[in-house]
């Protein structure tokens, strides 16, 4: 079947109440203070009455695509000889429907956990068409 078996009996586990209470504390206090990074979030939670870890905290931003806005190291330095792709609608006027459509992608908190959103919209008459 070229399926392994391990693969086969695994049941993924639920995210704990705990977990879903601490993401919820951690959206709300990224949506106040987005500059904060885990070692701050860490003190917010233990302020709020949560003990837990700074490398807990660490996890459950990266879950839910949390980063500290601000300024970050340059590890990495694009290759000289790499193609820079340019950016094709610079000098396009768009005058009419359907010509360009954009996405956008993001997250939506629920009761018990978050869903994906994904939306296609046509740039000209700002329609949303999925």
């Amino acid at each position: 079947m070229d399926l392994p078996r391990s693969s086969y009996y695994y049941t993924p586990v639920p995210v704990s109440d705990e977990d879903l209470a601490l993401m919820r504390f951690l959206d709300e206090q990224y949506t106040a203070t987005p500059f904060y990074g885990s070692h701050r979030m860490q003190v917010a939670l233990q302020q709020a009455g949560h003990l837990v870890n700074r490398k807990h905290v660490q996890r459950l931003m990266r879950v839910m695509g949390l980063e500290a806005v601000g300024p970050k190291p340059r590890l990495s330095q694009a290759h000289p000889a790499h193609r820079v792709y340019p950016y094709l609608l610079r000098d396009v006027p768009i005058t009419r429907a359907n010509q360009v459509w954009r996405t956008d992608i993001t997250y939506v908190r629920l009761a018990h956990g978050f869903v994906y959103l994904v939306a296609i919209m046509d740039w000209y008459s700002r329609f949303v068409l999925a």
